[in-house]
């Protein structure tokens, strides 16, 4: 069974080729847009602690803005080191809501 949550409304998500943070309870997640399509993510990279919402997109992949990890948003996957991982989460838009699956 799954349990969704609001996380914001549509009109506040991240443009093209950009990455932003919500709060979702008590987790910072970072919601990236890449070529139009939305992905979530926890927020902190696991290299530093960085904020993973406050970095860019290159190449499809969520860079930190701290030291230049690049994070893919569909895997969790790191690009430096494939064994660190963070965690994605499910997101879907229903009536202008964006819901999260934590």
């Amino acid at each position: 069974m799954s349990n969704f949550t609001k996380l914001t409304i549509q009109s506040e998500l991240p443009p093209i080729d950009e990455a932003k943070e919500f709060s979702c309870d008590d987790k910072t997640i970072c919601v990236a847009n890449v070529n139009g399509a939305f992905t979530a993510m926890d927020n902190v990279c696991l290299h530093r602690g960085g904020p993973l919402g406050q970095g860019m997109i290159e190449g499809g992949k969520v860079v930190c803005p701290w030291h230049g990890w690049a994070w893919d948003p569909k895997t969790g996957e790191a690009s430096q080191n494939p064994s660190a991982k963070v965690a994605v989460y499910p997101l879907k838009i229903e009536g202008g809501d964006v819901m999260i699956e934590i």
